[in-house]
């Protein structure tokens, strides 16, 4: 569960259209507490000024319309901020062109935009579709964070367990940056698969940043020639950047939507990565950008496809039982 605890709780809280894993976010523990008992000693301490410790709903204020960015350069911890303007930038346009084509798709409903921000930085858009002509739900929702959390939920939180947190003192907690869209679709027609996808940006005080995110699909009756479809312009994707990309990545979405207590997968994959900053972050921003500008691409053509196929209640009641 710690796995996928950052974020889920950065990408996915509250929205109402997260997969199975956004439940993650009310998962407490021990081990995972939101607030840390632990004698602060020697080691970097966070400034006065850094974040407050929660960041619920009550810490939103909404707003008519969203500001031209989220992302100020004198909010969070030290890092790079026109990286940060510039992923924000990104996503924002991906989340206009991509619920355009789903609205159009869609031919009955559009999305609506909700905006928030926060006292100490950030907010986010959530644009969600409901009671649509093919699609029954699907949102796509932008965050921007600037917040703070135990540095055994950060460690544990990154795929790899890597250490964000060198050098902090033993309780202090981490402050941190992050942007993101995520999204899931639920189309009415079991013969359309639901699709999820996230791209998000991090950074931790003091300067270290990684790139995560990925898109996969969950089909509830599968069509050979639409998982080749939707797996193709990933491969596509992933090999106009690195030849190893999609043979990793694949493989990282096989392992990371597996549901061990059920021996199956969640769905047919499609990729996955986190922990990325092996290169150069231009580069693995080209990527990021290039991989959710396909969402449309990998998916529409599918549902385009299927959304008028004919089908039975039982059929129906195969896919709400499977989704």
């Amino acid at each position: 569960a710690v796995v996928s605890l950052l974020s889920a709780l950065v990408l996915s809280e509250g929205f109402g259209v997260s997969p199975q894993r956004s439940s993650l976010v009310s998962v407490r523990s021990g081990s995972v507490s939101l607030s840390s008992t632990a004698e602060k000693t020697d080691g970097k301490k966070a400034g006065d000024d850094a974040p407050p410790v929660n960041l619920g709903w009550d810490t939103h204020q909404a707003i008519d319309e969203a500001p031209e960015s989220l992302v100020r350069e004198e909010d969070g911890p030290d890092g790079n901020y026109p990286m940060r303007a510039k992923m924000e930038k990104m996503l924002r346009e991906a989340q206009i062109s991509i619920t355009k084509g789903i609205a159009e798709i869609d031919g009955a409903s559009d999305f609506q935009e909700d905006c928030w921000t926060r006292e100490n930085g950030g907010g986010g858009m959530s644009r969600v579709l409901s009671g649509g002509n093919v699609f029954e739900k699907a949102g796509v929702n932008l965050s921007v964070v600037y917040g703070s959390m135990p540095q055994e939920a950060l460690q544990a939180a990154t795929e790899r367990g890597v250490d964000r947190a060198k050098g902090m003192a033993p309780g202090e907690r981490v402050p941190f940056f992050a942007c993101g869209l995520s999204s899931v679709m639920h189309p009415r027609n079991p013969f359309c698969p639901t699709m999820h996808f996230n791209y998000r940006y991090f950074e931790t005080d003091g300067g270290v940043w990684w790139f995560g995110g990925g898109t996969d699909i969950t089909p509830s009756y599968v069509n050979e020639d639409d998982m080749k479809h939707f797996h193709g312009t990933y491969k596509e994707v992933c090999d106009r950047h690195d030849p190893n990309y999609y043979k990793e990545f694949k493989a990282w979405a096989d392992r990371y939507f597996k549901i061990e207590h059920r021996g199956e997968t969640r769905g047919l994959g499609g990729i996955f990565f986190d922990d990325q900053n092996d290169r150069e972050p231009e580069k693995l921003f080209e990527f990021a950008k290039d991989a959710v500008n396909h969402v449309l691409p990998a998916y529409g053509p599918i549902i385009e496809k299927h959304k008028n196929d004919e089908f039975t209640q039982q059929q129906k009641e195969w896919q709400l039982m499977r989704r």
